[in-house]
């Protein structure tokens, strides 16, 4: 972590509610994203979100259709339980 500089973690619960509301699995997810299903398993469960690239994250908020609103507090909120 850089001296001053907060971190912010991915809120995975909101991300998995997010696949749950389009009714798509990870295996479904994983596919659109372009990457292997066990892949995308540990970047979800990474403890500090930080597993997601930005293009990761753009693919990601295209292929669940993720307003700004929710992009932002999925993938930038800070103090995620």
């Amino acid at each position: 972590m850089v001296p001053g500089v907060e971190s912010r973690m991915v809120n995975i619960n909101k991300l998995k509610a997010k696949f749950v509301e389009k009714g798509l699995s990870v295996r479904e997810v994983a596919e659109k994203l372009g990457v292997d299903r066990s892949t995308l398993y540990r970047k979800i469960n990474d403890k500090e979100g930080k597993a997601f690239t930005v293009g990761e994250v753009q693919r990601l908020s295209e292929i669940l259709d993720l307003t700004p609103y929710e992009i932002t507090r999925i993938f930038f909120d800070r103090g995620v339980a």
